[in-house]
């Protein structure tokens, strides 16, 4: 078989904690990043040209810091072996900095087309342990390299993860906002208490459960309920300009509820198909109103994860 000269990987958007799914739970959406690597000629006398194209591309690096190759190099360095002379075309369609998993879109990315230039050596799974090594955590990247929803669960070494598929019903839709501001994943952090009472943990418990009868059945009650937390979105709301503003509209036009995506600013409302249009338009008038510009859009759940074409 000849050896891959190109690669180009096609890397969903996500959306993580779903509400009470704190740091465990995450879903690939239909937006998407696309990564191309192509070996440089051995005559070219560079080992890295990175591209960017998009909104926000200036603020992407081109040097080897990249994470898109960042990702790449721990690839071949987990085998190794030393990382080929690649030139990075990335385009961009995923917001950076909102809490849709950029950084996951380069991570799978990165590894998902050293693998394949490396003639596939490692398992998805194996790839997936990379992933999370490298983010720190699943809950983006696991649905990213996989799709769909995924919840995610340590063993007792709290090493090794189990990952189950969340079944999600053709009825909801997710509408997304994604403001013209940013909020860091660290600030985001740094508003959550160390600590959380017996009441607000049991809270949680029973409405992840829920949420996931929900999702899974699209039970109109069960979602409205399902929705609530206690353990990150109090505090992290309050970082959010517009934020009541905007949860209240979107429920007066017929969303099951809203929460924030990720650690933020981005806000998701789940709703059925027949509110879609509704609590689109809703949810772009309440930040428009408050004096914020957002893109708001209605998506679907991606199935597919991380999808590659090579060429020889």
């Amino acid at each position: 078989m000849p050896a891959v000269s190109s690669v180009s990987v096609k890397v969903p958007a996500t959306t993580a904690n779903l509400g009470p799914g704190f740091d465990c739970l995450g879903a690939a959406l239909t937006l998407y990043n696309e990564i191309t690597f192509s070996r440089l000629p051995a005559d070219d006398g560079r080992s890295l040209i990175i591209e960017v194209t998009g909104a926000e591309s200036a603020r992407v690096g081109t040097d080897d810091q990249n994470l898109a190759y960042q990702s790449f190099s721990k690839l071949y360095h987990s085998l190794g072996q030393t990382p080929p002379p690649v030139k990075i075309s990335i385009s961009l369609g995923v917001p950076l900095s909102r809490g849709l998993g950029s950084s996951a879109t380069a991570i799978v990315g990165g590894l998902v087309g050293a693998n394949i230039l490396a003639g596939e050596p490692l398992s998805t799974d194996a790839v997936m342990k990379l992933a999370i090594a490298l983010e720190g955590h699943p809950d983006n990247v696991v649905p990213a390299l996989i799709g769909g929803c995924r919840l995610a669960a340590t063993q007792p070494d709290g090493q090794t993860w189990t990952i189950c598929d969340v079944p999600w019903h053709d009825d909801i839709i997710a509408i997304l906002a994604v403001p013209d501001f940013e909020l860091s994943t660290a600030a985001a952090r740094r508003v959550l208490p160390t600590d959380y009472s017996r009441a607000d943990a049991i809270f949680n418990m029973a409405h992840l459960g829920l949420l996931l009868r929900g999702l899974e059945t699209g039970n109109p009650d069960w979602l409205r309920t399902a929705l609530h937390d206690r353990i990150h979105q109090p505090y992290r709301q309050t970082l959010i300009a517009g934020y009541d503003a905007v949860q209240a509209a979107a429920l007066q036009a017929g969303a099951y509820g809203l929460v924030i995506s990720g650690a933020g600013p981005t806000l998701l409302a789940l709703t059925h198909p027949s509110h879609a249009e509704a609590v689109t338009v809703a949810m772009h008038t309440a930040w428009a109103t408050a004096g914020i510009h957002a893109e708001v859009q209605m998506l679907r759940l991606d199935h597919q994860g991380a999808i590659a074409h090579s060429v020889a």
